[in-house]
């Protein structure tokens, strides 16, 4: 057999692009944040997860310019050599400070952050325990020190479950190390992580928590501080993860967590130690938007009635909305063709959204996912619905009676 067969056998980009239906990688070619060009077409953004709308913030540009004019475009080097620079420092005792921590470090994406932790933490003998829907790039961690460390380490649990995780933990050695790892908020269908009942858990079964506030920072929490802030946890949680590339309007990742633990991952950590640095215009672009977000918290405010608005909006319509309090609005279809079949006509009538499939979530699960702006205006949210409107009735999905 030869390597190349799996590609040549893999039709179904073709089969769903022959009957007209495909819905990946169409390229933006001007975006003003809540509203994108795509072949010359006006669209109302739906599928983004920039939350605060501060990618486009002309403060954020300017840092970001700034930035390159001082130190270049790249720093050439990991941080662990010679690509730390004065303004990673700042970044880092920014966050810190914000989420409730005595120390930060910072990856170069988002993706490698999950593995900058579960890989040097995890050793043999050491447990990870995963919600079953926690994001790809907690499991791509998993599985690094599943290589490393043996299939043994991975405990999954039921999504949100609370019964099955003690069930699963009442298992475990009492004086293993262990780790439960969570989204804070969940990427496919909003829902927030039971973290008191995780901390429950953790004090009982010896265990330490990361939570994943990829989509919460900026979104739930004091100031959006994140899903510990949330829950009044934040001592209880003992590393926060976050992204930069959604309410913060930039590109990379970071881990905060005590000083002992945040310098063991610096020197622990591939991801970090292996890895280029992050461009000083990325950190600058974080870090404003991070000043930003605690000068404005009306932004915050705005999000959340944008996101009320709108799934209150398709709801009434008739759409299965899964409930949930975040600007992530899941619409429950069920099917991969009639996802894409609702997509597309929502993309032709100007708006774009994002079609989830399996494995992204779930066989039966499958679902146009919307994610709202705080700078998404009240035309921007009734343009949305009324062409959820007209969709819905092209293609018979409504539940209820327009």
């Amino acid at each position: 057999m030869d390597l190349f067969d799996k590609c040549y056998s893999f039709t179904r980009v073709e089969e769903v692009k022959s009957i007209g239906l495909y819905p990946y990688y169409h390229p933006i070619t001007e975006t003003e944040g809540p509203v994108v060009y795509m072949n010359n077409q006006k669209m109302i953004m739906v599928g983004s997860n920039n939350y605060l709308g501060l990618t486009h913030d002309p403060r954020v540009k300017q840092a970001a310019i700034d930035a390159i004019n001082k130190y270049g475009t790249g720093c050439s080097g990991s941080r662990l050599i010679n690509g730390s620079l004065d303004i990673h420092f700042k970044l880092e005792e920014a966050l810190a400070e914000f989420v409730g921590k005595e120390a930060a470090c910072i990856f170069s994406t988002g993706y490698q952050t999950n593995q900058g932790a579960l890989v040097p933490l995890i050793k043999k003998g050491d447990y990870i325990i995963s919600d079953a829907e926690n994001h790809a790039s907690i499991i791509q961690g998993t599985l690094i020190a599943k290589s490393l460390c043996g299939d043994s380490i991975l405990v999954k649990y039921k999504h949100n479950d609370m019964k099955d995780l003690e069930d699963k933990m009442s298992t475990l050695p009492l004086d293993a190390g262990k780790l439960i790892v969570v989204d804070g908020v969940f990427s496919m269908n909003g829902h927030i992580a039971q973290l008191p009942q995780i901390v429950a858990m953790a004090r009982k079964y010896n265990a330490r928590i990361m939570v994943d506030d990829a989509h919460a920072l900026g979104v739930i929490g004091t100031g959006g501080r994140g899903t510990a802030s949330h829950f009044n946890c934040t001592n209880q949680t003992d590393i926060i993860m976050g992204t930069f590339s959604k309410s913060l309007a930039s590109s990379g990742g970071f881990l905060a967590a005590s000083e002992r633990v945040i310098n063991y991952i610096k020197h622990h950590a591939p991801a970090i130690i292996f890895n280029a640095s992050m461009p000083a215009s990325n950190a600058a672009a974080a870090l404003k938007a991070l000043e930003i977000i605690q000068k404005e918290p009306e932004r915050i405010e705005k999000l959340h009635y944008n996101a009320q608005q709108l799934r209150q909006g398709l709801t009434q319509l008739g759409f299965t909305v899964l409930p949930g309090e975040t600007p992530i609005i899941p619409v429950l279809i069920g099917d991969d063709l009639k996802t894409f079949a609702l997509w597309k006509k929502l993309f032709d009538l100007g708006v774009y959204t994002n079609p989830i499939i399996f494995p992204a979530t779930p066989q039966g699960q499958q679902l146009i996912r919307l994610s709202v702006m705080a700078t998404h205006t009240d035309e921007h949210i009734n343009y949305v619905i009324n062409a959820f409107e007209k969709a819905g009735v092209e293609l018979n999905l409504l539940h209820t009676a327009v």
